[in-house]
């Protein structure tokens, strides 16, 4: 048996470029003969094994055939018999489909295997589709869109674009799961250019089905997508962050809605909610804030428990041009508040009750932002 480091090792030794996880081979082995060796079997739909000592992921060569609908309606064949070839053929990319030979110390030896001119492409900043198998595989528009974020240099061949467009014809977006969606959204949205994912939805035409109506509208204006664009760079590489500038002008019910859809993590669906609140907020009062609307806003971003992610949302609103100095300074006000006192100026006989108590520590924060508010306005 051989084994091949394989895929984006490959590619990104050869863009120079860290290598962090390393995708492994085995060409003419079996599953008897990798456990006998003390792999650990560890694969559902095909034969992947855990090394005995590093743990890395070794999967056996395979072939493919589509059988249903969707990216895991396949069939996998792997034997002692299929080829490092075969193999690569079934990869997305030409890019990706390289491989080079792994010594016993795990060391990269030998030419590269690249039958399928991955390394012409690479230098020519394309992204092509290995074979016509690539359009059975929905989840493939989305990893493509994803590289686009990340390789923003590349260009997608005119006969990738149309394997792209085929998938999203074929309806066959409609059976990706929301977990795998959105895990692929994620990293084009912590990506150098989170746009050029966006655009390859936009493109093919799966943004209509990826992304919410509002979203759909919003990116026919130009203005918007250029706006995008800048904002983007105000905070690299934090995924709230970014995800609470893509849907700042969503309503947080619409957020909410799409959150479900594709298993947002609460925190990051929290944050672009209460962010989106907060615009609508101060597009309403253009600047000129209510002490009543600012508390209301304090008590949904839970800035008495949570004083740092509120920190953050305000200094993201002012990184795209909203004046928050008021909102800050009546934050801290607020939030320096003595508690103690608060509760020590209730009668008596009330402190046990929590209504009562929550009443003056409302009434307390509305007197210190209102006179916040009077003197920062």
């Amino acid at each position: 048996m051989k084994i091949y480091a394989v895929g984006g090792a490959i590619r990104d030794a050869l863009m120079g470029l860290p290598t962090h996880d390393i995708d492994y081979v085995v060409v003419g082995s079996s599953v008897e003969e990798m456990i006998a060796k003390g792999f650990r079997p560890v694969g559902k739909d095909f034969p992947v094994f855990l090394h005995p000592e590093t743990q890395a992921e070794y999967a056996l060569a395979r072939t493919e055939r589509k059988t249903g609908k969707g990216y895991k309606g396949f069939h996998f064949y792997a034997d002692p018999s299929v080829s490092l070839e075969q193999d690569l053929q079934r990869r997305d990319l030409t890019i990706n489909a390289m491989a080079q030979e792994v010594n016993e110390n795990g060391e990269l030896v030998g030419p590269i295997f690249d039958s399928y001119n991955g390394q012409e492409d690479l230098a020519a900043k394309v992204f092509r589709h290995v074979s016509d198998a690539f359009a059975e595989d929905p989840l493939r528009l989305l990893r493509i869109a994803r590289f686009a974020a990340r390789f923003p240099e590349f260009r997608i061949a005119d006969e990738t674009m149309q394997a792209l467009k085929a998938i999203v014809q074929a309806d066959e977006l409609t059976t990706l799961s929301a977990e795998r969606i959105w895990q692929e959204l994620a990293k084009g949205l912590v990506s150098s250019k989170p746009m050029h994912m966006f655009q390859v939805l936009l493109n093919t035409g799966a943004a209509k089905t990826i992304l919410p109506p509002t979203l759909n509208t919003l990116f026919a204006q130009e203005t918007f997508r250029e706006t995008l664009i800048a904002y983007f760079d105000f905070k690299k590489n934090d995924l709230s962050e970014r995800c609470a500038i893509l849907v700042m002008h969503m309503p947080a019910s619409e957020i909410r809605s799409w959150a479900d859809c594709i298993r947002m993590p609460a925190d990051v669906r929290d944050f672009s909610e209460i962010f989106s609140e907060l615009i609508a907020f101060m597009n309403r009062t253009n600047g000129v804030y209510q002490a009543v609307d600012v508390l209301a806003w304090f008590n949904r971003a839970d800035i008495w428990r949570k004083p740092d992610r509120a920190q953050t949302l305000l200094d993201l609103a002012q990184k795209i041009g909203f004046n928050v100095f008021p909102l800050i300074q009546a934050m801290r006000d607020a939030q320096a508040l003595n508690t103690a006192e608060i509760i020590a100026g209730v009668a008596a006989q009330d402190r046990s009750n929590g209504e009562r108590i929550g009443s003056a520590f409302e009434v307390a924060r509305l007197a210190v932002i209102t006179a916040a508010l009077q003197k920062n306005s």
